[in-house]
């Protein structure tokens, strides 16, 4: 017996000559994807690049087909080629055996036991920072989350060794960087070569970010001492085939996308959390409850992450309902087989964790904040409906790292300080991530 064809993929409705769809995407993004998913089947086609096929993935089994049966014959696509062209070659950007090559050469930096001795880092700059709010203060609660995760980076990787005015400029040039990277990414080619301010100023801080990396890594390498900080495990990695350590302008493309990918997502995610803390006073109190059971009066340590189920729970909740991936991108090397379907070489495949996330088909209530979903009495979620850190060979490398310096925040922040939303209504915006849009809050200290 034959099988059935499958039915051609649709195309989404709407596109413009040249531009395609990126005026739905630049004009509300979140809204044009999550439409596809309610719109159109499995797969979908939209047209980013002029002459170039997208086909958005939407059935989680689909994706993770895509993501881990076929990750390793699947180039990375057009999105992190374009963060390659404009951060450099990194362990985020690389496909195939090259991609393998990097990881291992990273991997120790994010070994179990380096995450340890990040903890009492990440705990100090989050207790500095929270030192400087005052009872009443109005806090833009993602810049500073932004600020706080770039200190947390900066004393990981660097071990606190740039002076105040760098490291200034090194926030403000990466604020920059990570505001434009999103559109440079979705944009067609040409836009980004137009001789535009927004282009121009894009283009100055990212060069500012490499040369404020080279100049760190010229100055260990010149003083011989290792800090034991993630700079000087970089500086100690070795090619496996060759042998050879990374260059200086390696060492620059892998912690300047670290920063871009790391610093914008922890602060988004950070932001999201407290932003739903306050939203949930009955879940602040479970969190606040387990903190005191577990830790007392001291402060937390590595120890204490996998000591902090609930909490652990309800970051799990801020990753599904507010994941800050909104496009993910792969791309055909050779004729593919996805489910019923036969993809050209070529064909550019994409899909949503935001979306894939949101689905009333794959979570019970989506849009409701509810730690609880994530008991093991719970219903589970279907095999690829829930990705936070990617799957397959390319799931994010500093999963970990994450995890951790996420529990360690939340868990210094919410025992010093409460954050009041005072009614205020906050909306997202996907650029890099999915960030709120504004939100600030009140301080209030316990």
């Amino acid at each position: 017996m034959t099988l059935a064809a499958p039915p051609p993929i649709p195309r989404a409705a709407g596109s413009f000559p040249l531009l395609g769809h990126a005026v739905q995407l630049l004009r509300d993004n979140l809204g044009f994807v999550a439409s596809l998913r309610r719109d159109y089947g499995p797969l979908v086609e939209i047209t980013l690049q002029p002459g170039t096929r997208t086909v958005i993935v939407q059935d989680p089994e689909l994706i993770r087909t895509m993501l881990v049966d076929l990750g390793p014959s699947l180039d990375k696509g057009r999105f992190f080629e374009k963060m390659g062209e404009l951060l450099g070659d990194s362990v985020v950007t690389a496909a195939g055996q090259h991609h393998v090559r990097k990881r291992r050469q990273l991997q120790p930096a994010f070994a179990r036991d380096e995450i340890a001795r990040y903890v009492d880092i990440m705990r100090d700059e989050v207790t500095a920072h929270v030192d400087g709010w005052r009872e009443g203060q109005t806090l833009d609660v993602r810049e500073t989350m932004v600020g706080l995760s770039l200190d947390m980076l900066a004393k990981t990787v660097f071990s606190g060794s740039l002076d105040e005015g760098t490291f200034r400029r090194l926030r403000e040039d990466l604020s920059v960087v990570m505001n434009g990277v999103g559109a440079r990414v979705m944009l067609p080619d040409w836009v980004a070569r137009l001789p535009l301010p927004h282009n121009r100023r894009f283009d100055r801080s990212r060069d500012a970010v490499r040369a404020t990396v080279q100049r760190a890594v010229d100055e260990l390498q010149a003083s011989g001492h290792d800090t034991g900080d993630m700079l000087s495990l970089l500086l100690r990695a070795r090619d496996e085939t060759t042998g050879r350590p990374l260059t200086g302008h390696q060492i620059c493309s892998e912690i300047l996308t670290l920063a871009v990918a790391g610093t914008e997502t922890t602060a988004s995610v950070l932001s999201w959390t407290l932003y739903e803390l306050a939203r949930h006073p009955d879940v602040e109190a479970r969190v606040l409850t387990e903190l005191d059971e577990v830790l007392g009066d001291r402060p937390v340590t590595f120890e204490d992450v996998t000591r902090l189920p609930y909490l652990r729970r309800v970051i799990d909740e801020v990753l599904r309902l507010h994941h800050t991936g909104w496009l993910v991108t792969r791309r055909t090397v050779t004729e593919t087989r996805l489910g019923r379907w036969t993809l050209p070489a070529g064909t550019e495949l994409a899909y949503c964790q935001h979306a894939l996330h949101r689905d009333p088909e794959l979570f019970t209530d989506p849009l409701s904040f509810d730690p609880d979903r994530w008991l093991d009495s719970a219903q589970p979620p279907p095999s690829g409906a829930f990705l936070p850190f990617g799957a397959g060979k390319h799931r994010c490398i500093g999963d970990r790292f994450a995890l951790t310096e996420l529990i360690t925040a939340i868990a210094t922040i919410t025992r010093r300080v409460r954050l009041d939303l005072g009614g205020r209504t906050v909306r997202p915006v996907a650029q890099a991530t999915v960030r709120p849009r504004t939100l600030t809050m009140d301080v209030r200290l316990r």
